[in-house]
């Protein structure tokens, strides 16, 4: 397209859109920009932050006519570079930042009806004044968006009790790629009138149109909780805790972490106030939480009783009991110390894949011996919502490896992790989605026919290739 050609559009576009809809200051958009952990930078032709979904409308049918490709963005939150657009200046960047209304809490209806730049954290306190849930919960809630959890399928800490993001959305509204407004905000539990097309839309990256507006549900608020961490020599113990905590607690287990040895003892180096919960460090470590709406109903008992059982079984060696909310959160902030503390380590290469819960064990153990085989020294840095098959199976240089050095190995470890990853049943992407950073693998990994059909989605809803594109697919 030519600069005359540009000028036409960004004149339609101004003429479209009030002055404050497109923020051009190059220092302000400069972090919107850049993706959340550094690795991708791109231009934009314009950077517009509609405030309703009519002007979201007419921005796509702009870019629609004059062949322009956009880039929709939330919080810009996201891990493998979905939200960031290409090098080459020419594509349009959606914010949806101004779009941020609570439309409306039915309390009744267990549901809220939401903009989709409501930052999640707004919803969760939006829900907890209705006293309902709304249980989606992420380490960056306080500044991601819910069109961006919707357009990921974004998973978290409570999928073991509630679901991912695809179990919480009823309804939505969506800007197709020609501009067209799909309103498909129900607030129907059961509704079997043809396709459910919202699932479509949900984990598609903002490659099939622009999310505007969501049905969510919600869930009665949480009055107890039981949490615990728990040691264990190794995951085979993990398995058996997690099998017995479910025969005793039901649907009452709310939050299963996993963390290694090493995650720990990094967090005690490098975080502040953060000291180890067992002497010596086990190999794992399990976070276990219940919860109940039901506020006589006490959990410690079934807390108490499980692990007891899990004691005689040898499934853990020692267990802390948490016996009021400061020891809760004191037992949640090692969860949040490794995170923390992998960021603080630098050069960890990260990774997001998904197994069958039964097995984690043996995929861990391969991953450890197969890529030490390749790099000696290799030190894997492992956490991950184990309850629901999700591992964050990280890796760090060995000792006195340079960052540089180690850069020169990483293709062929991501290779080996994935490969491994494929031969246990498992995906490459269990939460953060596929983004730019990760299209070669669903060429690779996802089946044939499969892929086929999601191509064909693809050119049916965005025959033009403008929406998000170099997103989920290549760029072309």
């Amino acid at each position: 397209m030519t600069n005359h050609d540009h000028r036409a559009f960004l004149d339609a576009l101004r003429q479209a859109l009030p002055d404050r809809s497109m923020p051009s200051d190059p220092d302000w958009l400069a972090p919107r920009l850049t993706d959340s952990l550094g690795r991708y930078t791109g231009a934009c032709l314009a950077f517009c932050e509609p405030a309703t979904t009519e002007e979201v409308s007419q921005i796509v049918r702009l870019c629609s006519e004059h062949g322009i490709a956009i880039v929709p963005q939330g919080g810009n939150t996201n891990r493998v570079g979905a939200a960031t657009p290409d090098a080459s200046g020419d594509q349009v960047v959606i914010s949806l930042r101004r779009m941020n209304r609570i439309r409306s809490v039915d309390a009744s209806d267990f549901t809220i009806s939401v903009d989709a730049g409501c930052v999640l954290a707004d919803i969760q306190n939006a829900a907890e004044e209705a006293d309902r849930l709304f249980p989606l919960s992420l380490g960056a809630e306080g500044s991601c968006m819910i069109g961006g959890n919707i357009a990921t399928n974004a998973g978290g800490l409570n999928v073991i009790q509630y679901g991912n993001t695809r179990a919480l959305v009823l309804g939505l509204e969506v800007v197709l790629a020609d501009g067209t407004v799909w309103d498909g905000m129900r607030r129907l539990v059961k509704d079997n009138r043809g396709y459910d097309l919202k699932q479509m839309f949900i984990g598609s990256e903002g490659t099939l149109g622009v999310i505007t507006g969501a049905v969510l549900r919600l869930f009665p608020a949480p009055k107890v909780h039981a949490t615990a961490l728990c040691s264990l020599d190794d995951l085979d113990g993990a398995l058996k805790l997690l099998s017995i905590a479910r025969n005793h607690a039901a649907s009452s287990v709310c939050g299963f972490e996993v963390m290694s040895g090493i995650t720990l003892a990094t967090a005690e180096e490098l975080i502040p106030d953060i000291r180890r919960p067992f002497d010596p460090l086990p190999d794992w470590t399990v976070l276990l939480e219940l919860s109940d709406p039901r506020a006589d109903h006490d959990l410690g008992p079934t807390m108490e009783a499980l692990l007891a059982e899990a004691l005689e079984d040898g499934a853990i060696t020692d267990a802390i009991l948490a016996t009021s909310e400061a020891q809760r959160a004191n037992l949640w902030r090692y969860r949040e110390a490794i995170v923390a503390a992998g960021v603080q380590r630098g050069a960890v290469v990260r990774h997001d894949v998904s197994v069958p819960v039964s097995e984690i064990p043996d995929f861990v153990r391969a991953c450890d011996s197969e890529l030490d085989e390749l790099l000696p020294g290799v030190v894997p840095y492992v956490m991950g919502h184990m309850g629901d098959g999700n591992l964050h199976y990280h890796m760090a240089p060995p000792d006195g490896m340079s960052q540089e050095e180690f850069a020169g190995h990483v293709p062929a470890l991501d290779a080996r992790l994935y490969d491994i990853t494929a031969r246990f049943n498992g995906s490459f992407s269990a939460e953060h989605g596929v983004g730019q950073a990760k299209t070669g693998q669903l060429e690779t990994y996802l089946p044939g026919p499969q892929y086929a059909m999601a191509q064909a989605i693809k050119k049916a809803l965005d025959p033009k290739g403008l929406m998000n594109p170099g997103k989920v697919f290549p760029a072309t």
